[in-house]
């Protein structure tokens, strides 16, 4: 398991640098210190690879502090945002999902999961009378994931993903009124702590 995981980590980390058309599975192996026969023993390819790495996108991120519905959504994204510059699964899969087309099917997709996971959080909301009456959900959650990884997209060029956790701060105070009840709005905190607080 641990020469998987070393492959995985290399793989992302090459994925990131070169995407995918750049990448190789020699350049894996070799980033990974291992030889092109324990690559072979693992994978089958470097499309096994991305499609791995692209699926598995929202694991990596978990909220330290317990929060629910909408709570819980800014906390998910926020927490993805600080984990990003320094996690390089995640910024292989934010680069993967723009050159999926040359290894996968375009329901194969970290798009999918996010707005998944968002969508339950939105639903929560709705139960515990979070947001707007006609507010829809799904619409929403698929708004904040194409939100998400457009600011990625701008903030990878210019500040090397520093910038990320400002951004999408800067989403969720545009988008709060409009989703959220005002009592709801006023209630949700932002900031570092609420997603490093494991680690202070």
């Amino acid at each position: 398991m641990r020469t998987r995981a070393v492959l995985v980590r290399a793989a992302a980390e090459t994925f990131a640098e070169y995407g995918f058309a750049g990448t190789t599975v020699s350049r894996i192996a070799e980033r990974a210190g291992l030889t092109l026969g324990a690559m072979y023993f693992h994978f089958k390819s470097k499309e096994e690879l991305a499609r791995l790495i692209l699926t598995s996108q929202p694991e990596p991120v978990v909220p330290p502090l317990d929060s629910r519905g909408l709570q819980h959504a800014v906390d998910l994204t926020l927490a993805w945002a600080y984990e990003l510059p320094g996690n390089p699964v995640l910024q292989a899969g934010a680069r993967l999902v723009l050159e999926q087309r040359l290894f996968t099917e375009p329901h194969v997709n970290s798009h999918r999961r996010w707005t998944g996971l968002l969508l339950e959080d939105l639903e929560q909301a709705r139960r515990r009378r979070e947001l707007r009456a006609g507010v829809d959900t799904e619409a929403c959650a698929r708004l904040i994931v194409s939100s998400c990884t457009g600011a990625q997209i701008q903030s990878r060029p210019k500040t090397s993903y520093r910038d990320l956790p400002a951004r999408v701060e800067e989403m969720w105070r545009c988008l709060l009124p409009a989703l959220a009840v005002p009592s709801a709005a006023k209630k949700v905190r932002f900031g570092e702590e609420r997603v490093r607080a494991a680690s202070l």
